[in-house]
């Protein structure tokens, strides 16, 4: 296992803008330079907002480039404040391109967020007294000051931001396996679709965190030394897939099967094995962030030789037709066992082949591929595009403003419209609450502090303090660390000389300005719900369940291998069914908006995940199957069936309904004629009848999803609702 010093994570993460923050109050102490204070420590603040997560070379880079860009942006504000109106236009045509920028990488986003609000910080922070290259000096020292901290900190631990991403995605993983094992519960047969629902969120923030976990893998994997520590994490990070893939597999028809084993006790022992199996993951993110060495618990293999033993005398005694589907289900649920086991003693020679512990590139460098993600994104049915635009209609209208009236502390409103402002209304609002109750608190608070804390001294601790809470809380209670930051920013009026009663009623009405023009903005500018993206999100989930099941089939014609196109055709197929999960999400925030199609939302969402599902159990059975134990003809045949299916998935066409209809009943067709025979109860080739009986659950799931994407979609939706399902044989 890993052996380094064990620190709570909370505590690591927010070490270098406690450090950086001390180390500049004992400058501005020692110094009274107290003019320059603000701009230091927001430095500091936005050099802490920018942080991105890199091996030791990409860190030094991201600082080079940050620097860069902040020192050019302060500087050009601090040449622009003379002139109001040239300032508002430059910060529209900022605010337009930071926010394209996000849709080349989360990197780019990142920086040029940061550089809009290293440019309204200098505004803030202008005092005529003093030179003209004071706040862009400190701005720039204070990122500076943060980003070395930062380094210090990574050559001291430098796997450890890798190493708790993995932690956490254990501890998402456990509690989607949680959430699976309430399925195998026969008291609660006839109440799954919510769980459905449930599951198909969890699996949304699993899929998040194993993204989190590939970003930071990736940036370390990119060197040419591949460190062992970082090597054993990506083994990890790989089985943790695999057990996903397992976790989340559809085997059988739930409910039909809690009814069939509701007076057996078969049903408890594969939850009572989930259940331990997800208590395990989290005992592994718990040695994972104290450093320990992970030790899978006895009982867990004691509960799957009883599983496995209970399954073979169930099988024995009964002899039922639906043998296969429970051995499938029960293999597939000991297998994880396995992994589990595995993962107590990983060997860097597991990793045998280079694909393997390839990891895909998920950043664009080339100058062609930047403009190709650019011009995709270039009209009104890109998200992206319309908050850019709303973003740079916003910022003029508040340059203008600000502008207009000559407000002192105007700048505020500004930057309350821009953080405020997110790329949909849900989000919007549910912000702007928690900006307005956290700044009217800080309000309160801030402006009594001069009375119980008048020295510098004083002042310069509740700075840090301020500071450092603001990050403790930023990810986790957005009002807190809106509290804390108007409490830091009054503290630091108070420490320059400015009056604090005119900043306090200022800071207030900027607030509730800029919250309700961002409010505006949301509401009025393209609104989500004129632009409703559910019909193509769930189109675009189907298109990545059918690369998913394309892959599925290539490996079955060639040999299994969790390969990187493999991974990456998997991973795809989950973040498209995250997109939908989170759109489904937002329209339920705000159900009158969207009306019935809140419903058709989850009904697609399940549909989705039940699909999902069925194609995981698929891919689950790559390497468990023994091609050589099939008939001569049933593969071939098979992965025609199979590429028809995803054909079809990938081709989708809503304007086509009787298109669709016909060529499913040409693969239903096929599927018929391919079913094993069976001797009695019994199929003549078990193997052949488990991925037949997969296969044909896949179809059956289509004609209902392809419905409802009708009914949202431009489409024939009167003919839609003739579409037949496939009936079970």
């Amino acid at each position: 296992m890993f052996k380094a010093i064990p620190v709570n994570a909370p505590y690591l993460a927010n070490l270098p803008i406690l450090v950086s923050t001390t180390l500049a109050a004992l400058w501005v102490w020692q110094t009274r330079q107290f003019e320059a204070s603000t701009a230091l420590f927001l430095g500091i603040i936005a050099g802490g907002l920018v942080d991105l997560d890199n091996r030791l070379t990409g860190r030094l880079r991201n600082v080079f480039f940050t620097l860069l860009h902040f020192s050019a942006a302060s500087l050009l504000v601090q040449f622009t404040l003379d002139q109001p109106w040239l300032f508002a236009a430059l910060l529209t045509v900022a605010a337009l391109t930071v926010t394209l920028a996000g849709a080349l990488d989360v990197r780019y986003r990142t920086i040029a967020f940061g550089t809009l609000l290293v440019m309204l910080y200098t505004a803030l922070t202008h005092l005529p007294s003093m030179a003209w290259y004071t706040n862009p000096v400190m701005l720039v020292c204070g990122t500076l000051l943060y980003s070395l901290c930062t380094i210090v900190l990574h050559l001291l631990l430098p796997h450890r931001p890798a190493q708790e991403n993995l932690a956490n995605a254990c501890d998402r993983l456990a509690d989607y396996m949680m959430v699976k094992a309430q399925f195998f519960d026969p008291d609660e047969a006839d109440f799954l679709a919510g769980k459905e629902v449930a599951l198909a969120l969890r699996n949304s923030t699993l899929t998040d965190a194993f993204n989190q976990c590939r970003s930071a893998l990736f940036y370390r994997l990119r060197s040419q030394h591949r460190h062992p520590r970082t090597m054993r994490m990506l083994q990890y990070y790989l089985a943790l897939q695999n057990i996903h893939e397992r976790i989340g597999a559809r085997h059988v028809d739930y409910p039909e099967f809690a009814h069939a084993l509701a007076h057996s006790d078969l049903i408890f022992r594969i939850q009572r094995l989930i259940v331990l199996q997800a208590q395990a993951c989290l005992a592994l993110g718990e040695a994972l962030r104290h450093n320990r060495d992970f030790v899978l618990e006895a009982h867990v293999h004691r509960a799957s030789i009883g599983l496995e033993q209970a399954v073979a005398r169930y099988l024995a005694d009964t002899g039922a037709a639906p043998i296969h589907a429970l051995r499938q289900l029960t293999d597939n649920v000991l297998a994880i066992s396995d992994q589990l086991q595995r993962l107590e003693n990983v060997r860097l020679s597991d990793m045998e082949q280079e694909d393997d512990w390839a990891i895909a590139g998920q950043d664009l460098e080339r100058p062609a591929e930047m403009l190709q993600a650019l011009r995709s994104h270039l009209n009104l049915e890109s998200a992206v595009f319309r908050h850019a635009v709303r973003m740079a209609m916003l910022t003029a209208v508040a340059g203008a403003l600000v502008a207009a009236l000559q407000l002192h502390f105007g700048y505020w409103i500004l930057l309350t419209a821009l953080i405020v402002c997110q790329p949909n209304y849900s989000a919007t609002t549910t912000r702007l609450r928690q900006r307005i109750s956290g700044t009217v608190l800080g309000v309160l608070v801030g402006s009594a502090l001069p009375y119980f804390i008048p020295n510098p001294n004083g002042q310069l601790l509740i700075i840090v303090l301020s500071s450092t809470l603001f990050f403790v809380f930023r990810t986790a209670r957005y009002s807190f660390s809106t509290f804390f930051i108007t409490v830091q920013v009054l503290a630091g009026f108070t420490l320059i000389g400015l009056d604090t009663h005119a900043a306090v009623w200022s800071r207030l009405a900027d607030t509730l300005i800029g919250a309700g023009l961002a409010w505006l903005a949301v509401s009025y500018l393209w609104p989500d719900w004129h632009y409703l993206t559910l019909g193509k999100t769930g189109a675009r989930a189907l298109k990545g369940n059918a690369g998913y099941l394309q892959q599925i089939v290539d490996q079955l014609q060639h040999r299994h291998t969790d390969n990187m196109a493999y991974r990456v055709a998997r991973r795809s197929a989950h973040e498209c069914a995250t997109t939908l999960g989170n759109t489904v999400s937002d329209m339920a925030i705000e159900p009158k908006k969207y009306g019935d199609q809140v419903q058709q939302g989850f009904g697609l969402l399940q549909l989705n995940y039940a699909l999902l599902g069925s194609i995981a159990a698929l891919g689950a059975l790559r390497g468990r199957v023994a091609v050589a134990t099939l008939p001569a003809d049933f593969l071939p045949r098979f992965l025609h069936c199979a590429t028809a299916l995803a054909t079809l998935m990938q081709t989708t066409d809503t304007r086509q309904p009787q298109a669709f209809q016909a060529a499913l009943a040409d693969i239903e067709t096929e599927l018929a004629a391919l079913k094993p025979p069976t001797a009695g109860h019994r199929p003549d080739s078990p193997a052949a009848q488990v991925l037949w009986a997969q296969l044909q659950r896949i179809a059956e799931q289509l004609p209902p999803y392809f419905r409802i994407l009708c009914h949202i979609l431009p489409g024939d939706a009167h003919a839609a609702s003739d579409l037949q399902p496939i009936a079970k044989p």
